[in-house]
């Protein structure tokens, strides 16, 4: 026998990983899944919030197509129920003008808090009010959703009726030259 009798000895140690090692790799794969499950954690609430704001323009819009229908926004005593439920008309409306404005009911926001309609609002002359509390759940503060809020659509001024931009100008005649 010629050779090293430890050496398959030597060999077959070095090749196990080291208490250390084994540690400082489940160090790295716990930090690399903390800084991820934070960054998934928060864009969770970003996409919660947009839905949100999807919800509120859907609304919105149901409410423009309501008001097409009946020449008013529904009551207070009729609320946003009154998209999705016949039944939440009032007695003096017209029941066969209803048509089903919203496929699924939407009584409140993403965070559990009910939509506060009021008809006559105060935040746009002749428009109604439609506001939710947000993931705070306390009225008044700066994550609430708003009607008079949403960026994008045409309630950005506080106006839930038509869009305030002006209409393109009208084509002018052009004249031809020659005999005529």
């Amino acid at each position: 026998m010629s050779g090293d009798p430890h050496r398959f000895r030597r060999s077959t140690l070095r090749r196990a990983f080291t208490l250390i090692e084994v540690m400082i790799v489940i160090a790295i794969v716990l930090a690399l899944a903390g800084l991820v499950g934070y960054a998934v954690l928060g864009r969770r609430d970003e996409a919660k919030r947009n839905l949100a704001d999807i919800d509120l323009k859907t609304i919105k819009g149901a409410m423009k197509m309501f008001r097409m229908d009946f020449d008013r926004y529904p009551t207070d005593d009729e609320g946003v129920k009154v998209l999705w439920d016949k039944s939440a008309l009032t007695a003096d409306a017209d029941q066969s003008k209803w048509k089903g404005y919203l496929e699924e009911p939407l009584p409140k926001d993403r965070w559990d808090n009910p939509w506060v309609y009021k008809q006559a609002g105060e935040h746009g002359e002749g428009m109604y009010d439609l506001s939710a509390a947000g993931p705070d759940k306390q009225d008044g503060t700066d994550d609430d959703i708003a009607s008079w809020k949403t960026a994008g659509s045409s309630g950005a001024t506080g106006s839930s009726g038509p869009s305030e931009e002006a209409p393109p100008p009208a084509p002018t005649p052009t004249r031809r030259s020659g005999p005529g």
